[in-house]
């Protein structure tokens, strides 16, 4: 076992622009005398611990990332893609606060989507196909390079634990790990982000294999100190489909998806992705069969993983989880490339752990792949983790102090959701051993505040993952303002923020407030805004005075029309796509965004609404999900306010149920029958 240490000196000169790491190599710690000694160790080197060690090591702490391999560093496990509903918000929050992912895969994609853009800007869903050589390339380059930060191969087995600090009363406190060749190695933090390798068990058909991860061991030793503890532990599962070998797929006859011919980047520092828009790869849509179900119902009884009570997840099933739920329909299967010069196909949609053989024969079923072969058989992966329910807001523990966990440990499942975690442990890690308050994302303020309240005061009985209804304020918390809510206090509050991308976002800032303070200076009257954009909808109707942030807010309208009517004062904002993109969505939503405000404390108000006792929520398909309807039967909450501290149910639910209650209280009074 070897550390390998990167230092914080960088040089500059002699005409080079990029900067240089000194690189060190030394022994294993056992061979020296004193227990080497870190601000931050964070254990794990998937998503969420390679952002937990990034954001440690920018706000200045020494940070030391333990990883089972180091050339795993930035490894997409399962599918080949980031983004999409409510995920793609989570990267461009992560991104807003320096974070390492938006830009990697800025470097790597090699097909953009944004998804919902039949919908407003608000819910959008930037999503990437990405290539996952390229990104594990990208991320390692990034990672290796990063001052302050040592990384180190090996598994952490148990944790150095002491008595408590006396001005923060608690159980234990945490002092370092202990690795598996018996070495101990002392920080004044500690980050746990070890995914499904927690006593992690691997099944394919009746087989079980103990692994986190295919051809990598569990930590068992960890966590069963993390029960010695005191933590209330459960047990999630999870899977993933077989890889195709492309040559072997019927492309002709599938339905092609192309990607954007403006590919938007996850980054706000990105002005453009790395690919060219004709040389992105498409994507291709097929479906199952009934002979898919037939194979599946007759070999239940050979499907170990299935028939577990372990609950898996909700909305990325396993194709047998489906056929049991949703009998005698076919179901979508997405083929996803996985890679430029990659011969796998990942089918998306197809998590399967049937033996083998009966995966080829499941496969040869599906239209496209009759002649279909499969390079590796899916699997499912049943894990360890941790009741989020006791850790903080900061994601420190509450049974032991400086420890943090974050992402699957915490029973969420996706890449995004597990990098959103690890930046803010890493972040709080890195302020507690400086003695400084920590950095916490309210609700109010951003997905990554809803991921971790929704966990922290609910917890999760199922793979927690993050949709765009979970946010009460979803229309204020948009894809396009993450920088103007979270660089600024990044960086004056945490210090995990570059001088150059606050500098970008101050830039962004000024050049928007500047915008519309001029938009709003414009204004006449229709007839007169008729005559300079004859094509706009503008009834001659109205009577006040429109300006033309007003105007702006009109589907046909966008800052490039304004600017030839106005190009005096306009022309300028109009030069930076970004910027002029910007201000037509502030003009969208800023009368909306006042609406939702006053909904919100519509809801506090009326929290001790009655609920009919009699009240049937399965007829209430027009205004609540199906998921929704199922949690209110089943709790049968009395008040509005009793409905709202369900876990799983949205404030949207929320809106929607109690003007759905009003609404039939006042009918019978207004009724001519009545």
């Amino acid at each position: 076992m070897f550390l390998f240490g990167f230092s914080c000196c960088r040089w500059f000169g002699s005409g080079f622009g990029k900067p240089s790491v000194c690189i060190l190599r030394f022994c294993s710690s056992r061979s020296e005398g004193n227990p080497p000694r870190y601000d931050v160790i964070v254990v794990g080197g998937g998503h969420a611990g390679t952002e937990a060690a990034a954001a440690a090591s920018r706000i200045g702490a020494h940070t030391l990332l333990i990883t089972h391999k180091i050339e795993t560093i930035g490894q997409m496990s399962c599918n080949p893609s980031f983004g999409g509903i409510g995920k793609g918000h989570l990267m461009r929050e992560v991104d807003a606060l320096d974070g390492l992912c938006a830009r990697i895969c800025d470097k790597s994609g090699i097909h953009y989507k944004v998804l919902n853009r039949c919908k407003g800007p608000a819910v959008w869903g930037l999503r990437a196909q990405i290539d996952r050589k390229l990104y594990k390339e990208n991320m390692q380059r990034e990672i290796l390079s990063t001052p302050h930060l040592t990384i180190q191969e090996g598994s952490v087995e148990d944790l150095l634990i002491t008595e408590p600090e006396q001005q923060h009363p608690g159980k234990y406190r945490v002092n370092g790990v202990i690795l598996g060749d018996g070495s101990k190695v002392h920080a004044g933090s500690v980050v746990l982000t070890n995914g499904t390798f927690l006593r992690g068990m691997i099944g394919i058909g009746l087989e079980l294999l103990p692994a986190g991860r295919l051809g990598d061991q569990p930590s068992v030793g960890l966590a069963q100190t993390l029960e010695n503890l005191g933590f209330a532990v459960g047990r999630l599962k999870t899977g993933t489909p077989p890889r195709i070998a492309k040559g072997s797929v019927d492309f002709p006859v599938l339905e092609k998806h192309t990607a954007d011919n403006s590919p938007m980047p996850f980054s706000f520092l990105s002005d453009s992705v790395w690919i060219q828009p004709e040389q992105q790869l498409p994507c291709h849509l097929t479906y199952t069969t009934p002979k898919v179900e037939q194979i599946i119902r007759k070999n239940l009884h050979l499907n170990r993983h299935v028939r577990e009570t372990t609950q898996g997840p909700r909305y990325c099933p396993s194709i047998e989880s489906k056929v049991l739920r949703f009998p005698n329909r076919i179901h979508q299967v997405w083929l996803e490339p996985e890679g430029l010069d990659s011969d796998v196909i990942y089918p998306q949609g197809l998590s399967v752990t049937l033996p083998a053989e009966l995966q080829d024969q499941l496969i040869k079923h599906i239209y496209g792949l009759e002649r279909a072969r499969i390079i590796q058989p899916g699997y499912g992966v049943q894990y360890d983790y941790f009741d989020p329910r006791q850790i903080s807001p900061s994601l420190e523990t509450h049974l032991v102090q400086r420890l943090f966990f974050a992402g699957q440990i915490n029973g969420t499942t996706g890449y995004e959701e597990a990098a959103a975690q690890g930046l803010i442990a890493g972040i709080n890690a890195g302020l507690r051993i400086s003695g400084k308050a920590p950095f916490i994302v309210s609700r109010t303020e951003g997905y990554i505040g809803v991921l971790i309240d929704d966990l922290t005061t609910a917890g999760t009985s199922e793979p927690y993952r993050m949709f765009t209804s979970r946010a009460e304020f979803r229309l204020s918390l948009r894809p396009d303002n993450a920088d103007y809510r979270l660089t600024f206090r990044g960086y004056e509050e945490a210090g995990c923020v570059s001088l150059r991308r606050y500098n970008r976002a101050l830039e962004m800032r000024n050049s928007l407030k500047e915008g519309i303070a001029t938009l709003k200076s414009l204004q006449f009257s229709s007839s007169k805004w008729i005559q300079l954009l004859p094509k706009a909808p503008i009834s001659i109707n109205r009577s006040c005075n429109l300006s033309a942030l007003d105007v702006l807010r009109y589907p046909e309208m966008n800052m490039e029309k304004l600017a030839q009517a106005f190009p005096d004062p306009l022309l300028q904002f109009n030069k930076c796509r970004a910027l002029s993109d910007r201000l037509k969505i502030e003009a969208v939503y800023e009368i909306p965004v006042a609406l939702q405000k006053h909904e919100m404390i519509e809801v506090q108000r009326d929290e001790a609404l009655r609920l009919p006792e009699d009240l049937d929520y399965q007829t209430l398909d027009a205004v609540l999900s199906l998921e929704v309807r199922e949690k209110l039967a089943l709790s049968r909450p009395q008040t509005i306010g009793a409905a709202w501290r369900i876990p799983g149910i949205t404030p949207a639910a929320i809106v929607n149920l109690l003007r759905f209650v009003k609404r039939c209280r006042q009918e019978p009074e207004t009724s001519p029958l009545a």
